[in-house]
């Protein structure tokens, strides 16, 4: 079981609230809720509690749903000090040179806290909106050439590359990123983990049960290890953690209760559309209804209902939460990506209820103040809630 575990915290740039789906509607006088716009703003207050609570990185979606991810961590990472970024992108929607150039200039500027979160798609639908007319497994095909070019150039070749969908003559970029941004990447069909296997850092899985997803990181690890590799493994999961695990299911169902039975009917038809290898597997845990939802102890599949993409999340008290972390870990994932509704409430129950719990075990440890600055003011401490309680 691995002794330094790391958690990421989301950003929810398409906005936020108290229910899994908001549509603006203003509530009730009288009643907390409501649409809390994705501004910089609120943005900055979750990026800079994530921050202080001693969480590594902040993931930001891509999609046609939310703002661009590229531009949003921009800006925010001006307004925190030590959180990193895993910024989703699309490989085939900018050239290869471009991105490679982006990111080594969000590294100098940043300062070294840019990591890529490298989404291929899995709705055709989505994929078409974007200019992108590929089928599925050249996508893929796509993606293992876009990470070829790219790699090249963070190594300071100039590249000549003729593939089946990418061409470059004579590409260069003048700054290399410093350090290197990790690539972080998700894909459950064999096309996907063979990607993984050849070129990134952290393979991400949708939050399975533990037995599903040791079966998927065991494939992963020996398609790496055919090509002389490791590499390490991350689960996206929500949760919903409290004092007393009475409460925690009870905002689970408010939650599921938040969405109208008729929108549930309509997400699900959209989903069974999904190309996705892990979209059906998610789906598969719920199989549409709202009967059974908790898969495993501590594993409620109620998420999936109403949106796509990750679809369960973690319920249950701080120690039941705890020990369900312990073992995704035990079974080899090493970072946690999560998220909540409302993002900032959510992330101060699990920062302040379960990061304490999990550093008494031994599965995680703050980041050490003394070695964190403030951007730009070297010798400027960070304070950290977790550190401060302790």
């Amino acid at each position: 079981m691995s002794g330094n575990l790391k958690f990421h915290w989301f950003l929810p740039t398409q906005g936020d609230g108290r229910g899994l789906i908001e549509t603006g509607e203003a509530p009730p006088a009288g009643t907390a809720g409501g649409l809390r716009e994705a501004s910089i703003a609120y943005l900055t207050q979750v990026a800079t509690a994530a921050e202080g609570l001693g969480f590594e990185a902040a993931l930001t979606p891509t999609g046609g749903w939310c703002d661009d991810a590229w531009i949003v961590t921009a800006m925010l990472a001006e307004t925190s000090a030590r959180l990193k970024f895993l910024v989703a992108f699309r490989p085939g929607l900018v050239s290869p040179t471009l991105a490679a150039q982006m990111a080594a200039t969000f590294q100098w500027h940043s300062k070294g806290r840019l990591l890529l979160n490298v989404v291929t798609g899995g709705d055709a639908d989505e994929q078409r909106a974007f200019g992108d007319f590929l089928a599925k497994e050249e996508r893929y095909a796509r993606t293992d050439e876009f990470l070829r070019i790219v790699s090249r150039l963070w190594d300071g070749e100039t590249v000549d590359f003729a593939g089946e969908h990418l061409q470059v003559e004579g590409a260069s970029i003048h700054r290399l990123p410093d350090p290197r941004p990790e690539i972080y990447f998700g894909g459950s069909s064999s096309a996907g983990i063979e990607v993984a296997a050849a070129h990134v850092d952290v393979y991400l899985t949708w939050g399975e049960p533990p037995a599903a997803v040791a079966e998927k990181i065991g494939r992963v690890r020996e398609a790496a290890a055919e090509r002389g590799r490791e590499v390490r493994f991350g689960v996206r999961l929500h949760t919903i953690s409290r004092d007393d695990p009475a409460a925690a299911w009870a905002q689970a169902g408010r939650l599921l209760d938040s969405v109208p039975r008729e929108t549930v009917a309509q997400v699900q038809a959209r989903l069974r559309r999904s190309e996705s290898e892990g979209q059906r597997r998610m789906s598969e845990l719920h199989g549409g209804s709202a009967e059974a939802l908790e898969v495993y102890p501590n594993l409620w599949a109620g998420v999936g209902l109403g949106r796509g993409g990750a679809g369960t999340a973690l319920v249950g008290s701080h120690e039941e939460v705890a020990s369900l972390i312990g073992e995704y870990a035990e079974v080899g994932i090493s970072e946690f990506v999560l998220s909540g509704y409302p993002h900032l409430e959510e992330l101060y129950w699990f920062g302040e209820g379960v990061m304490p719990l999990l550093e008494r075990k031994g599965l995680w440890s703050p980041p050490d103040a003394e070695e964190i600055t403030v951007s730009g003011r070297e010798g400027t401490a960070v304070p950290f809630a977790v550190g401060a309680a302790r």
